[in-house]
């Protein structure tokens, strides 16, 4: 199974942005675990930051016929990302949102997203971890 894993706007500041919110884990700490996480479950992954919504459309169109599966953290596009809902549900290729924080528990626009009825599931509020679920998820909710 080959998995996308693309991370949205401001990721790439992951360690130093806001870490009492996101922690103090960088980016490339993250892709090793995920990375670690897709060997043991026999995925290849590869993972990819952006932090404009077009070249996260051009990522989701690209993976038709490679990807099997998406893990997606849209970051703030979640909330207001329309572009990313139609490539999202035109590749159909299965998608889960995942967020580091519980976006619910947070400031009120972020209770809205427009990717997730497009999405296979969301995961959200577990750091890291709600990445690794999402890889499990698509393991084993494949035919």
């Amino acid at each position: 199974m080959n998995v996308l894993v693309i991370h949205g706007p401001n990721l790439n500041l992951l360690g130093t942005r806001e870490p009492d919110t996101y922690g103090t884990q960088t980016l490339a700490e993250l892709d090793a675990q995920v990375a670690a996480q897709a060997l043991a479950l026999g995925m290849e992954v590869r993972c990819v930051q952006h932090n404009s919504e077009g070249a996260i459309v051009e990522e989701l169109h690209a993976a038709r016929g490679r990807a099997d599966g998406i893990v997606l953290n849209a970051g703030a596009f979640t909330h207001y990302g329309y572009a990313l809902r139609d490539a999202i549900a035109a590749v159909g290729i299965p998608t889960i949102e995942v967020h580091l924080t519980n976006t619910l528990a947070r400031e009120p626009f972020r209770a809205t997203s427009v990717i997730g009825p497009v999405c296979r599931g969301t995961i959200a509020g577990f750091g890291v971890t709600s990445y690794l679920l999402a890889l499990r998820a698509l393991a084993e909710t494949q035919p």
